[in-house]
């Protein structure tokens, strides 16, 4: 299927203090939720992951 959106996993399952995992950016929220998650709330689930992991962290 062409509009499936992978998984941004990384297998380096790791949560911080905020439950962000620092191995592909998701909060733990956002990774119970993939399961059932559309395409559209994939991707945007995908962009702001990304966008965590290019944060300074601190």
């Amino acid at each position: 299927m062409a509009d499936t959106v992978a998984s941004p996993c990384r297998r380096e399952c790791c949560l911080d203090d905020r439950d962000m995992c620092l191995g592909c950016g998701r909060v733990l929220a956002e990774i119970l939720e993939w399961g059932t998650a559309d395409s559209p709330r994939r991707r945007i689930i995908c962009h702001d992951a990304q966008a965590r992991l290019r944060q300074p962290r601190g």
